[in-house]
């Protein structure tokens, strides 16, 4: 239902940030198009303000973000000494966490299992809190984590740690042994409540990349749709209006209900980019055999 740009091609191939736009809609333009569409007398919602719609736009755009959309992003940092990165603005949650080698080949971190970094009181001799303006003082970093992140490979050895052949000498001791912990590229820990990420010793300097997904939330014009799940967010908002109000008779929200869902499923579909050639390939490095 995008309506068709006036942009000439020489203004797009000038313009190095219109690059790949027209493969989206902006929230405003989405939530414009509903209120001229869907809203009015004779149609299926006859009356709804326009804060309504951005309000329900703005919760399915985040919504489906998560489960349709696939709103991941990456961010690349340089681990500093603090060992620590801040979490995005945007961030929900992790996709995946890779350290960077010379060769610029991206290699897995794990999360750590055996360890966390819980809130720790600040205590008096005597073992005793101590507080400030009646507020508890907590410790910026636990005894726990402390330890976990000062720690060095081989001091880990006894713990199930990220290790290699050099710390595992013996034929055979490595049997059991989770496959996340037989690496010596890092791991790592999200504390939520502090917003930050806290990684190994080995980690420090080292270049990562967090892949995680964005709520997708911003301005309406910051905020895009991809085309191909245009049609779920005017089901979407539509559903949404509806089911709030209370003079609209069942079967009309359980019918929307099921574009809804009809529409969502028709956009993931569409948004999965799954390539006959891709899965042939992958199939083929399985040993299999595929007529083609």
């Amino acid at each position: 239902m995008a309506l068709l740009s006036n942009q000439s091609p020489e203004t797009y191939y000038n313009d190095i940030n219109l690059y790949g736009e027209y493969q989206f809609v902006s929230l405003k333009n989405i939530i414009d198009q509903f209120m001229f569409v869907y809203v009015g007398e004779d149609k299926i919602i006859s009356k709804a303000s326009r804060t309504d719609v951005a309000f329900h736009a703005q919760r399915g755009l985040a919504e489906l973000s998560f489960d349709t959309f696939k709103s991941n992003k990456a961010l690349e940092i340089v681990v500093p000494p603090t060992l620590q990165m801040i979490l995005p603005q945007d961030y929900v949650e992790y996709v995946k966490l890779s350290c960077v080698d010379s060769a610029g080949v991206k290699k897995i971190l794990y999360p750590v299992s055996k360890t966390s970094n819980p809130i720790k009181p600040t205590q008096n001799a005597s073992g005793d809190y101590s507080f400030s303006n009646g507020l508890l003082n907590v410790e910026t970093e636990s005894t726990a984590w402390t330890n976990y992140k000062s720690s060095t490979p081989s001091e880990n050895n006894n713990h199930d740690d990220y290790e290699d052949d050099i710390f595992w000498p013996n034929e055979g001791e490595r049997y059991g042994l989770d496959p996340q912990h037989a690496q010596t590229n890092g791991s790592f820990y999200i504390d939520q409540n502090t917003g930050k990420i806290h990684f190994s010793s080995n980690v420090s300097g080292k270049t990562i990349i967090l892949d995680y997904i964005s709520d997708s939330l911003g301005t309406e014009d910051e905020m895009k749709v991809h085309k191909f799940a245009e049609e779920a967010m005017y089901k979407w908002i539509s559903h949404a209006i509806l089911s709030g109000k209370s003079n609209i008779p069942e079967y009309v929200v359980r019918r929307y209900k099921k574009e809804r869902f009809a529409e969502t499923r028709k956009a993931k579909l569409r948004l999965s980019n799954i390539k006959l050639e891709e899965i042939t390939q992958i199939l083929r490095g399985k040993s299999k055999q595929i007529k083609h």
